[in-house]
């Protein structure tokens, strides 16, 4: 090994970032990162998240921050064969839950602290999830004073610089293939946090429950949350509509706008529910026919071209369509075997994403190296290294298809429902209405 090569160990890690940014550019069409995105040489940070989504939360934070970190992870995730290597190799760093060891005593995690708080103290960079589990929420459930108490003891033991960031993400559909994910980074906060959360004079409980309250403050204003899941569901579908309107379909928008609509209700709830209540059951009388209908918001946006035509990219696609067949054909199996391994496996929304991506990850490189094989085997090699080239590329073409379908099922729709289309523009009208007067009447 060159002298200045780097260790094996680093080598490895880079190898399965690269990797896995890449599997998680398959498994979401989107993923949109905003904020305050850390620098390549970000040090002495703690990254804390919202956890909806297993370990698919950690592969998002680690492959979109240009800075390496290291997850914290709950021990027993180091008892699966084969994810213990990838942990280990990932620099990922165990903690044991109670729920997980009803036995655990007081301060059995204090050698573990001691060591992240060096790690921090060399400019080493963590992520954890305050909330301490994965979970089916509509909002953040009690933070775990875990993340601060590390800063805390880091700081204790004479380091300085030290910082923490929230980042929030967000998912459309978390446990869809090809849905579409946010990651908005927020601002960073230093150790001890400023006036008014708190004082350069802080220490011990006092400077984790400064950091604990500001980290519960930041991922707050930067997630869409509900309190309940009708609630959250209200919010987003008004959320939806206001950025349609402006002709801003990405999620980054969408939660802009969420956010607003979300304090927005806060300022409402307890003092105007009947206002609440016209506006869900206006907004619930449109979504129900739009439903029906097969239709999108979008389409019936004041900024919408209806069918969302791209004339090149459509007719790219149109070539694509006998190589699409084919990936649809030969990976079959694979994509059966991943939803259904899935399914079998959990039926908890928050982890169906993560074991999707794990079989995911075992079953479609076997099943394309044994097609690959059986051409060689079967046919004359330049006939076996088109098909080759057929079983590499033809996943791909399917994939652009199966983005595109709802789109095209969604134009045909709305090109036979014209005689219907008055009565749903009548609908989201009366809903806007509402939306609209509610915010006039806080004047947001």
């Amino acid at each position: 090994m060159a002298a200045d090569a780097p260790p094996a160990s680093s080598v490895v890690r880079d190898g399965l970032v690269w990797l896995f940014r890449h599997v998680i550019g398959v498994y979401f069409r989107d993923v949109e990162i905003t904020g305050n995105l850390p620098a390549a040489d970000t040090a002495g940070r703690v990254f804390v998240s919202n956890h909806t989504n297993g370990l698919v939360d950690a592969v998002l934070v680690v492959t979109t921050a240009r800075c390496r970190i290291s997850p914290i992870a709950k021990s027993t995730l180091w008892d699966i064969p084969g994810l213990r290597w990838l942990l280990d190799h990932a620099g990922a760093v165990p903690i044991v839950r109670r729920r997980d060891d009803p036995t655990k005593q007081a301060g059995s995690n204090d050698a573990i602290f001691d060591k992240i708080a060096a790690a921090l103290s060399t400019g080493s960079n963590i992520l954890i999830f305050p909330e301490g589990t994965s979970h089916n929420e509509p909002r953040l459930i009690e933070l775990k004073t875990g993340a601060a108490r590390m800063l805390a003891r880091a700081h204790e033991q004479g380091a300085r610089g030290l910082t923490f960031q929230a980042v929030a993400l967000e998912f459309d559909e978390r446990n869809v293939f090809r849905s579409r994910t946010l990651l908005v980074y927020g601002p960073v906060r230093p150790v001890p946090p400023v006036p008014p959360v708190g004082s350069l004079g802080l220490e011990g409980d006092a400077l984790v429950k400064a950091i604990t309250d500001q980290i519960r403050d930041d991922l707050g204003e930067l997630l869409v949350e509900g309190a309940t899941w009708p609630e959250r569901l209200l919010i987003a579908r008004v959320a939806e509509m206001l950025a349609n309107d402006t002709g801003d379909r990405s999620l980054e928008g969408w939660s802009s706008v969420g956010r607003r609509v979300e304090a927005a209700r806060a300022a409402l709830r307890g003092v105007d529910e009947a206002t609440v209540d016209h506006v869900a059951g206006a907004v619930s009388r449109y979504y129900e026919r739009l439903e029906e209908e097969g239709l999108a918001d979008e389409q019936l946006a004041s900024h919408s071209d209806a069918a969302g035509v791209d004339t090149l990219a459509d007719a790219a696609l149109a070539l694509s369509l006998p190589l699409a067949a084919a990936g649809v054909a030969l990976y079959a199996v694979p994509y059966q075997v991943t939803r259904l391994a899935a399914r079998r496996i959990t039926d908890s929304t928050d982890e169906v994403s993560t074991y999707k991506i794990g079989v995911g990850l075992l079953a479609y490189p076997v099943w394309a190296a044994g097609l690959i094989g059986t051409g060689f085997a079967l046919l004359s090699p330049p006939l076996a290294a088109g098909f080759a080239a057929v079983v590499l590329t033809s996943p791909f073409a399917a994939l652009a298809w199966q983005d595109a379908a709802p789109r095209v099922r969604r134009a045909v729709r709305f090109a036979r429902r014209k005689g219907r289309l008055a009565e749903l523009r009548a609908l989201r009208a009366q809903a806007m209405a509402l939306v609209a007067a509610t915010r006039s009447h806080l004047g947001m």
